[in-house]
């Protein structure tokens, strides 16, 4: 059993098998991941298996360490997501136990649905599709429907980080005027100064 271990570690490090950090999964399962997403959120997609068979909607949010993906319902042009309704999308009840924070009791939540469950609608017909990959003329990489070939443009809620950068400097981080100051002279070859 170490020797398996061993492997796995071995393979992490040449990049052969994505690691998670809050899911540490064994290289059977690392050999499960999907390694290219065709499937972004904020994507148009359709329910193809399931109970929901047939239900179209936007990504939510997608998990990539675990292939799954949260699809919110799409009414008019506002999104309402699965904690509004109990209809459409997969959910599910728990259980929870009460502690300090929080009171307990039987919460009805969202379900993730396997990424193999959904499919991108294609924009020109409205059927759900397969996504292959193209490059433009000028070289830019699109996504495009296999059925009819047309350009699947990109979510714009892809532009938005869910977590914002930090833009206040802390206690690790370099002053600017130490990342400023010119401590090679390419002319005399005097590169740090002395210590």
């Amino acid at each position: 059993m170490f020797w398996m271990l061993e492997i796995v570690k071995l393979l992490r490090g040449c990049g052969v098998i994505q690691w998670c950090n809050d899911v540490e999964m064994g290289w059977k399962e690392a050999g499960k991941l999907i390694r290219h997403w065709k499937v972004l959120r904020g994507d148009n997609v359709r329910i193809i298996r399931g109970k929901d068979k047939g239900e179209s909607g936007l990504i939510k949010r997608v998990t990539r360490s675990q292939n799954r993906v949260i699809v919110g319902e799409k009414s008019g042009r506002k999104l309402r997501f699965l904690c509004f309704t109990a209809l459409f999308f997969p959910r599910v009840k728990k259980h929870i136990k009460a502690s300090e924070g929080h009171e307990g009791g039987i919460f009805t939540v969202e379900a993730p649905l396997h990424a193999s469950n959904v499919q991108v609608v294609d924009p020109l017909t409205g059927r759900p599709c397969k996504v292959g990959i193209k490059y433009l003329e000028d070289g830019t990489k699109v996504r495009v429907s296999r059925a009819s070939q047309s350009i699947i443009i990109g979510p714009e809620i892809l532009k938005i980080r869910t977590t914002p950068r930090p833009n206040i400097a802390g206690q690790k981080d370099t002053p600017m005027d130490l990342v400023l100051e010119k401590t090679y002279d390419c002319k005399t070859g005097k590169c740090m100064p002395d210590l």
